[in-house]
C-alpha cells in the first residue's frame, strides 16, 4: 500500500540524480511502480533547475555542512527576534562568509558530477542557501533535497510549498539542540553582550555630555577673561578720567577766581569813572 513516504523517498533520490537523466530515470521509475496513483505522482514530478538541483546535491551529500548553516539561521532569526544588533551583526557576517563557501563547496560538487555551473547559477544556488536563514519554511526545502526551483532570499514559502518542492511539503528540518550547559553559556554571553552593549551607551552618552559640558565651561571662562580684561581697561579709563576731572575742577576753580578778581577790578574801574564824572560836571558848573 502507497504512502507519503514513498513518493519522499523517490523524489529525494530522483532529485539528487544525474541531471540530465531525470527525465528517463523518472519514467523509468513510474513504469516499474505497481502502485498506480503513486506511479502517476512520480510522473508528475517537475525536473529540476540546475541551480535547485546543485542545492539538491548538496543537501544529500553534504548533510553535515547544511546542518552548520541551518544551525547559524536558527540563531540569525532568534537574534532577529530579540532585535539583538550585536548579535545580528555578528551573524549576519558569518552567514554571508558560510553562503558564499556553500555555494563554492556544491557548485564544486556539481562540477565533479560533470555539470556546468556558470556564475548565474551559482548565484541562485547562494541565494537559495541564503533563503534559509530568513525562513524556516525555506530552510525545510533546502534541506529536503527535493527542491525544483532556486529561493529568493526575500520570499516567503509557507504557502507554496507544494510548488517549489517536489514530492510533497517537507516537515521541518532537525536543528541539532545544543547542550544544555551550552544554551545556559549562550544565555549568558547574550545577558552579558546585552549589558556590555547598555553600558557603552551609557559611557557615550555621558562622554557627549562631558563634552558638552566642557565647551559650556571653556565658552564661560572665555567669557570671565574678556570681562576681567574689559574692567582693567574701564578702570584704566576711569582713572584716567578722574585725573582728568580732577584737573578740570582745578581749571575750573582758577577761573572762577580770575572771574572774581576782575569783577573787583571792573567795579573799581566803574567807580573811578563816575568819580571823575561827578569832578567833570562840578567844574562845568562853576
Amino acid at each position: 500500500m502507497r504512502t507519503d513516504a514513498d513518493l519522499v523517498a523517490i523524489a529525494a533520490e530522483l532529485y539528487s540524480s544525474p541531471l540530465a537523466e531525470f527525465t528517463a530515470i523518472r519514467n523509468t521509475r513510474a513504469r516499474a511502480t505497481e502502485d498506480a496513483a503513486l506511479a502517476a505522482d512520480i510522473r508528475a514530478l517537475r525536473k529540476p533547475s540546475v541551480a535547485a538541483w546543485v542545492v539538491n546535491v548538496f543537501a544529500r551529500e553534504r548533510a553535515a555542512q547544511l546542518e552548520e548553516a541551518l544551525a547559524l539561521a536558527a540563531d540569525l532569526r532568534e537574534a532577529q527576534a530579540d532585535l539583538d544588533a550585536r548579535a545580528l551583526a555578528r551573524l549576519g557576517r558569518d552567514r554571508r562568509a558560510l553562503t558564499a563557501r556553500l555555494a563554492a563547496a556544491a557548485a564544486d560538487l556539481a562540477s565533479a558530477r560533470g555539470e556546468r555551473v556558470t556564475a548565474s547559477t551559482r548565484d541562485a544556488v547562494q541565494q537559495t542557501i541564503s533563503a534559509a536563514f530568513f525562513d524556516p519554511d525555506a530552510a525545510a526545502a533546502v534541506a529536503s533535497g527535493r527542491l525544483v526551483r532556486e529561493l529568493e532570499p526575500a520570499g516567503t514559502f509557507a504557502d507554496v510549498m507544494d510548488t517549489i518542492v517536489g514530492g510533497g511539503a517537507p516537515s521541518a528540518p532537525e536543528v541539532p539542540s545544543p547542550p544544555a550547559d551550552e544554551v545556559a553559556a549562550r544565555r549568558e554571553r547574550k545577558n552579558a553582550e546585552r549589558a556590555l552593549h547598555e553600558a557603552e551607551q551609557a559611557r557615550d552618552r555621558l562622554s557627549r555630555e562631558r563634552a558638552d559640558a566642557a565647551r559650556t565651561a571653556t565658552s564661560a571662562k572665555t567669557g570671565v577673561t574678556d570681562l576681567a580684561s574689559r574692567e582693567t581697561e574701564l578702570e584704566r579709563e576711569l582713572a584716567q578720567v578722574r585725573r582728568d576731572l580732577g584737573r578740570a575742577q582745578s581749571a575750573a576753580r582758577s577761573a572762577e577766581d580770575a572771574l572774581d578778581a576782575a569783577a573787583d577790578r571792573l567795579a573799581d574801574a566803574e567807580r573811578s569813572v563816575t568819580d571823575a564824572e561827578r569832578a567833570l560836571n562840578a567844574l562845568d558848573e562853576s
